[in-house]
Order: structure tokens, then sequence, then C-alpha cells
């Protein structure tokens, strides 16, 4: 009976350990930034990624973590973002966490 318990708690705690794993590639996008606009407290990025899709990533001084994360992206520039990804009926967002690399 122990031994049934301790498989069962282990199976389960490596199916969340790989669940995990598997969503952080879901919340990243990368792709090229074809506009910038402006904001109160930060800016919008337009971003096309490889598949054709459009993004706006939304980028804040306290969404990032602080101004020594933060950085303003420019057109033309490839960037990879990490964050909370939602979608609308008609345009995907991401309210960005993490600037991971600009290129």
């Amino acid at each position: 009976m122990k031994n049934t318990i301790r498989f069962s708690v282990f199976f389960m705690l490596l199916t969340f350990v790989v669940s995990c794993a598997c969503m952080k590639d879901k919340n990243t996008i990368s792709g090229k930034v074809v506009a910038v606009a402006f904001g109160k407290d930060g800016y919008t990025a337009k971003i096309n990624t490889a598949k054709n899709e459009v993004y706006f990533a939304t980028i804040s001084t306290v969404n990032v973590g602080g101004p020594q994360n933060y950085k303003q992206l420019k057109e033309g520039e490839e960037v990879s973002l990490k964050g909370e990804i939602w979608k609308t009926e008609t345009e995907n967002h991401i309210k960005v966490k993490e600037i991971v690399s600009v290129k």
C-alpha cells in the first residue's frame, strides 16, 4: 500500500514538472519589431513572428522588473520576449515580463 502511494505521488510530481517545463515556451514570442507606439508608462511594440502572426507587446518599466531590465525597442530589431499572452477576437497581445534578447 505504501509503495502504491509513493509511486502515485512520484508520478503526479513528475507530470507536474514536465507540464511546467513545456509551458515556458508557450509564453515566449520571437520576431521583428515593425512599429512602436509610446504611451504614458511605456510603449507597445508591434511584432511580426516567423509564422506571420502579429503580436502587440506592452512593455513598461514596472512589468519588466525595473529600469535595469527596461529596453526601448526600435523598428527593424529582432527580439525575443517572454510574458503573459492573451488573444482577443482579432489580435494577439503579450504583457512583457522579460526582454530575452534584442538583435
